[in-house]
């Protein structure tokens, strides 16, 4: 019976959120309270909504200091000079064009937001595109690639939402699959030479007459209905302000401090992240007047990811409270057989990043994902190697690919592309990339066959 009622929570939750009936964040905290009220569990639904918010309280007090640290970056100017340099580098060369886009929109990326990402570097490289008369699609699927592999950061929208429903910390996700997203960047840098090889050959060497405009021209309000988390929300930046030199190289310092940190796992996350916001502010706004103008520039895409984290926790809370998620691991565990549930980490891997362009990323990771894991929990395997084989594919590779996200149709309407050329071009450059990274992370240990 309580399987069964496990199995209509994440039903109800797929089809409310998928036909857009309520938005992603009301159906986290309400499907499951209706479903755990049937089921007789109104006694202990308080304390389990508790515990859940307490194991997802590390993770959104992150990511919300992770969104303003880099947003703030950002709008001083931090990647300014990165943009000009490469640029200037590819001159008039659309192989070096093409590896130039990798490498700007990977550092751009690194504030885990996808649509803003698309917004700087779209607008950014456009003009060069048009001048060159390279394909917007050269354009559109190396920026795939790059902004897919860096949404693995622990603050992007895979990684975020699997620390959040599996109540783990970036130590057992992120940091496990560093080795395999190495391997993610470097393929994407040669798959961007091979496909700027492919239009050197098409177009040969052309001049550039006329210097391209680097700030962003357009800034578009998309809505996304999933309720975005960073990764694959909505989001736009305002041109950054002059800064000076000794400001942007204390700016670079101290963000390569903080990555380091990162990797090295010094202090948890959260407290990096704090400890870094404050610091960045204090230093590059120093009145009261600017970080509060900060603070309400950003509110909007720190409140949809902090809300969207908190009610991850009411489901998982109540989910788990009510041993749901253990009934219906329990059925799939009789159904499959011994021999295959040792390879749920990497079907997990493989399949995760085709199922970006069925699933939306929360019906994914809040719906299927503590299944799946639960599942593999009865054959042995820890939830910690499934989360990593989740973000591999999922919305990690795929989301610049999914129509059910917004940031896609940023990223095909300012290229002025169609979603489907995009799709064809770039889908096998993707899985490909899925495919390395999956390789590496059973090379490692990250996951396991």
């Amino acid at each position: 019976m309580i399987a069964i009622l496990g199995f209509l929570t994440i039903g109800l939750f797929l089809v409310l959120t998928m036909t857009r009936r309520v938005s992603v964040l009301t159906a986290l905290v309400l499907v499951p309270v209706a479903t755990a009220l049937v089921g007789g569990f109104a006694a202990g639904m308080g304390p389990m909504i508790l515990e859940g918010l307490g194991k997802v309280a590390p993770t959104g007090i992150m990511i919300a200091f992770a969104v303003l640290y880099f947003s703030l970056m950002i709008d001083t100017g931090l990647f300014d000079p990165l943009i000009r340099g490469i640029l200037r580098l590819a001159k008039d060369d659309p192989l070096r064009i093409a590896v130039g886009t990798a490498v700007l929109t990977m550092c751009v990326a690194l504030d885990g937001d996808g649509a803003s990402t698309f917004l700087i570097t779209v607008s950014a490289l456009l003009p060069v595109y048009k001048r060159l008369n390279m394909s917007p699609l050269v354009l559109t699927g190396v920026v795939c690639l790059g902004a897919g592999v860096m949404n693995m950061v622990p603050w992007g929208g895979p990684t975020a939402r699997a620390m959040a429903v599996l109540k783990l910390d970036s130590s057992e996700v992120f940091a496990p699959v560093l080795p395999a997203m190495a391997a993610g960047i470097v393929w994407v840098l040669v798959a961007a030479y091979l496909i700027g090889l492919r239009e050197r050959r098409r177009l040969g060497t052309v001049g550039l007459p006329v210097e391209p405009q680097v700030e962003p021209q357009v800034e578009p309000q998309v809505q996304a209905e999933s309720g975005p988390v960073r990764g694959d929300g909505p989001g736009t930046r305002l041109a950054p302000e002059r800064r000076s030199a000794a400001l942007t190289a204390f700016n670079l310092v101290l963000t390569v401090v903080l990555l380091v940190a990162l990797v090295l796992q010094v202090m948890p996350l959260p407290v990096l992240f704090v400890l870094g916001f404050a610091i960045a502010a204090v230093v590059n706004l120093p009145t009261w007047e600017k970080q509060q103008a900060l603070l309400d520039k950003h509110a909007r895409s720190v409140v949809l990811v902090t809300t969207m984290i908190f009610a991850a926790g009411v489901f998982t809370g109540i989910l788990t409270g009510t041993k749901m998620i253990d009934q219906m691991a329990t059925a799939f565990v009789g159904v499959i057989p011994d021999s295959f549930g040792g390879h749920l980490p990497l079907l997990v891997a493989i399949t995760s990043m085709p199922l970006s362009l069925v699933f939306t990323p929360d019906a994914y990771y809040f719906g299927v994902l503590p299944v799946l894991a639960q599942t593999a929990g009865g054959f042995g395997i820890e939830p910690a190697e499934i989360a990593r084989a989740a973000i591999l594919g999922q919305m990690t590779t795929g989301f610049p690919l999914s129509p059910l996200t917004a940031a896609t149709f940023i990223l095909v309407g300012m290229s002025g592309v169609q979603l489907g050329q995009h799709q064809r071009f770039i889908f096998g450059w993707a899985f490909a990339t899925t495919a390395v990274m999956t390789v590496v992370a059973l090379l490692t240990g990250a996951i396991s066959i």
